[in-house]
């Protein structure tokens, strides 16, 4: 896992627990608290799955590189 994954889960990580913890250590009514742990926690699926499709661009984007790579050197050994 490259240092920029790894930055980029710590943060959405350290984001949750934080905003988490900020929802329920702040002095709303119970089901104002339960709505804005709702919209946090969809607004951190929309988030990992923006990443996800980051990381699934990245992969193909590797892939291909190395089909090209590979194309090449077959066409040079032929």
């Amino acid at each position: 896992m490259s240092n920029n994954s790894k930055l980029m889960i710590g943060f959405l990580v350290g984001a949750a627990v934080g905003g988490a913890l900020g929802l329920l250590l702040a002095p709303d009514k119970g089901s104002e608290t339960r709505r804005k742990i709702i919209e946090t926690g969809n607004d951190l699926g929309d988030s990992l799955a923006g990443f996800g499709d980051s990381v699934k661009d990245k992969f193909n984007e590797v892939v291909d590189g190395v089909k090209g790579s590979f194309s090449k050197t077959k066409n040079s050994m032929s």
